[in-house]
């Protein structure tokens, strides 16, 4: 992680996590009692999304640390928890809908281990299944060489039998993580996909050969592992391309060692193309056939969509036929002429999910 610039809340005690992130970052710290100096000082850039990648704010989480995940209407919904330990993200994928969700952009990290793991303790005594991941406002592991966070994590989560938790990322930062013992309950998840759109749209993200073998090691070490293709982006002779990296999956990882797959092409809120436009210039990932989806994001016309999952799914169950492959925000009828089934009642998906995790992570199986 390459901080230019970093802001700490002066209400902040100098913890030992707050200190060790200054050591790791070799930042010369700004203390500031007021947010506004730091997003005066992103908006002032000629391009703000920019200078926040390098920019650094370290505070409280002043909302809820733990939320559900607020879906879409109208598109089937896994019933995931929030962990919400940051905000933004230090790569730079053109597509990533943090451009246009964040007013301004602001890299944050939320400190207090000691809070954050009161709060997991009361979700961990309640009698249910939770599938909690830090990756919905951020990249889960951007911040394991600078922080002690996801070792705290996998640490608290190893001691508790009814949740699980997913860090997903783009990044090969698995280092600290390897000599833990992580109980089985913490699933380390790759966004995957294929080299021609690493290359193109995804910036300052590890290889998909780097990917693939950080997970062979975490896979070495115990860990269960998920992969999540999201965004599919449609392109000549795509699914032969994602065909190739399902069978380079395979190749690496057992399939037995895979919680979940989930699927969902390239879709985005209109103001967003504005962005993407004049961020990256030489990007055509939003000039395909899409249409306003019901949910008001540009979504690619269904039977394009229809025909790559078919593709795609197919492919990955040639390699492992019960494996949970399922949709990321996708209505009935892609589920039904995709997946044959369409999962009708409220929480049906998750539940599920939660199958799939009791079955591979050493969860509480009393709870289903």
């Amino acid at each position: 992680m390459k901080i230019d610039t970093l802001f700490i809340d002066k209400d902040l005690p100098l913890t030992f996590e707050i200190d060790y992130l200054i050591s790791k970052l070799k930042t010369v710290p700004q203390w500031i009692d007021d947010p506004s100096s730091v997003y005066n000082f992103i908006t002032a850039a000629d391009d703000p999304i920019s200078k926040a990648k390098k920019t650094l704010y370290i505070t409280r989480n002043k909302g809820a640390v733990i939320r559900e995940c607020p879906g879409t209407s109208y598109y089937t919904c896994c019933d995931y928890t929030i962990l919400h330990a940051g905000t933004f993200c230090t790569m730079d994928c053109s597509y990533c809908i943090l451009q246009a969700y964040f007013h301004p952009p602001v890299l944050q990290y939320f400190a207090g281990l000691e809070t954050l793991g009161h709060t997991l303790e009361k979700m961990f005594s309640k009698n249910k299944i939770f599938r909690i991941g830090t990756g919905e406002y951020t990249d889960s592991l951007i911040w394991e060489k600078v922080s002690l966070l996801p070792e705290f994590l996998v640490n608290t989560f190893a001691r508790q039998n009814n949740c699980l938790l997913e860090l997903k990322t783009k990044t090969v930062n698995i280092e600290s993580l390897l000599s833990l013992d992580h109980n089985g309950k913490t699933v380390i998840a790759w966004s995957l996909n294929t080299p021609d759109v690493i290359r193109s749209e995804e910036k300052g993200t590890a290889s998909l050969t780097a990917r693939l073998e950080a997970a062979r090691i975490a896979e070495s070490n115990g860990y269960r592992l998920a992969f999540h293709f999201d965004p599919l982006v449609i392109y000549p002779d795509c699914a032969r391309h994602y065909k190739t990296v399902i069978q380079q999956i395979f190749e690496y990882v057992r399939p037995e060692s895979i919680v979940w797959i989930s699927i969902g092409t390239f879709r985005f809120m209109p103001k967003l193309k504005q962005i993407i436009e004049k961020r990256f210039n030489r990007s055509t990932i939003c000039y395909g056939e899409f249409i306003l989806g019901l949910d008001n994001k540009m979504r690619y016309f269904k039977p394009l969509r229809i025909a790559l999952y078919k593709e795609i799914i197919s492919c990955i169950k040639e390699y492992a036929p019960d494996l949970m492959v399922y949709f990321c925000m996708e209505d009935q009828e892609v589920w039904e002429k995709c997946m044959g089934f369409f999962p009708k009642k409220e929480g049906e998906l998750g539940r599920l999910l939660d199958k799939s995790a009791v079955t591979h992570c050493h969860l509480n199986s009393r709870l289903l």
